[in-house]
């Protein structure tokens, strides 16, 4: 990792797609969290408070307080982890909507929260091609919001319930392996973008 020994370790905030208890997206975001390459990495909890968008309640007054809450978390994190399931070929609504809510700043007086924010993508899914469609998805939705997304390695945990033990640790050390060369690819870019701050 490019980051000096002395330097303070980078935050990530890390969201999974999945409000499942049991969702192997968020045991791999906990997998990040133990396996991680020396960074602080934070897991958001509060998706299912997200209300639907609604652009006449989107500015600093009106917003609900949950959604200020992740927009404030995004603007401070250093870089953003996210794993995602996949549904009917995309991204699960919960996580399009969160995105919907920090992809703004109509009062342009805040910041847009996804721009060129360090991010990385993976997920998991108990089929052969789940996640793989949902990715994609995902990464024309962050064209759009102009954020820094790390390109490889691409991580698609297919056949996940033969990668974790029935504790949920991941156990699978190509995907460990995986796993942590993305942290790396993201802090490349945390360190990038903070060169040029």
């Amino acid at each position: 990792m490019s980051t000096s020994p002395s330097a303070s370790p980078s935050t990530i905030l890390a969201i999974s797609g999945s409000l499942r208890a049991d969702s192997h997206n968020t045991q791999l975001l906990r997998a990040a969290q133990k396996f991680n390459t020396g960074q602080d990495i934070e897991i958001y909890e509060g998706l299912r408070e997200i209300p639907p968008y609604d652009q006449d309640l989107d500015t600093p007054e009106l917003r609900p307080a949950a959604v200020n809450e992740l927009r404030r978390r995004v603007l401070e994190s250093d870089g953003l982890l996210i794993a995602t399931p996949e549904f009917n070929y995309s991204i699960p609504g919960v996580l399009k909507n969160a995105l919907d809510w920090l992809s703004t700043d109509w009062t342009r007086t805040e910041g847009l929260p996804l721009n060129r924010k360090p991010t990385a993508i993976l997920g998991a899914a108990p089929t052969n091609f789940g996640t793989v469609r949902a990715q994609l998805a995902l990464r024309q939705v962050f064209v759009w919001t102009d954020s820094d997304v790390v390109v490889k390695p691409e991580i698609h945990v297919f056949r996940s319930h033969e990668r974790f033990d029935a504790e949920g640790n991941l156990t699978d050390e190509v995907t460990i392996e995986l796993l942590q060369l993305l942290l790396n690819n993201l802090q490349s870019k945390i360190d990038t973008a903070k060169a040029g701050a």
